[in-house]
């Protein structure tokens, strides 16, 4: 049973079974015992980030082996159409900057984009990703990124999931009380799908 079918059966009113270990590896020729791997589950706070030049929506979680996930912050970084391109990069930069700041992040997990409609769009979202990108830089944090779908199967399990069922997803494992608003239920989709799949 994976991470996400055990929040499955949780959510469900179910109990939560332990992972299975891997099959046991021998260590050195000959030896007599083995060990089992296993991957640990991962420990500390992931800001997830969906980029967008105008609502660029953030989400800070922390995971710990006991508990299950806790949303410690959201944001939606809006900015007006009515502002330049340069602006909205600067409030980008400013927000993930903020949040670095105020917690103990561990890693930065973006959302990659895949299919954009033209040249233009893709110009404009790589610039928000670059700015929301270099705050993590520069703050020393390690960034990864997950394509859309990848982020989708680990959440909710099905890829053609709609911002809708990732949102009610994603407020059901965080037990999280207020609706969040799409992006930043995206973004926190990525932190969770981080922490679901990371490897060391």
């Amino acid at each position: 049973m994976n991470v996400r079918q055990m929040w499955a059966a949780k959510l469900a009113g179910g109990a939560m079974s332990a992972p299975k270990a891997l099959p046991a590896r021998t260590v050195g020729a000959g030896a007599q015992t083995g060990f089992t791997l296993q991957r640990p589950p991962f420990h500390g706070q992931v800001l997830g980030i969906d980029p967008s030049l105008r609502g660029t929506g953030l989400a800070l979680i922390e995971f710990t082996p006991t508990r299950q996930p806790i949303l410690l912050r959201c944001q939606t970084v809006k900015v007006p159409s009515s502002r330049p391109m340069a602006y909205a990069l600067g409030e980008i930069h400013r927000a993930v900057a903020i949040f670095l700041k105020d917690f103990d992040v561990r890693h930065v997990a973006l959302e990659q984009t895949i299919f954009v409609q033209n040249f233009q769009t893709a110009q404009i979202l790589g610039a928000a990703r670059g700015a929301a990108i270099s705050a993590a830089a520069l703050g020393g944090k390690d960034v990864f990124e997950y394509a859309p779908l990848r982020v989708k199967q680990a959440v909710v399990g099905a890829g053609r999931a709609s911002k809708e069922q990732m949102a009610r997803t994603v407020m059901a494992m965080l037990g999280h009380g207020r609706p969040l608003a799409l992006d930043e239920a995206d973004a926190a989709g990525v932190a969770l799908c981080h922490a679901f799949t990371w490897r060391e």
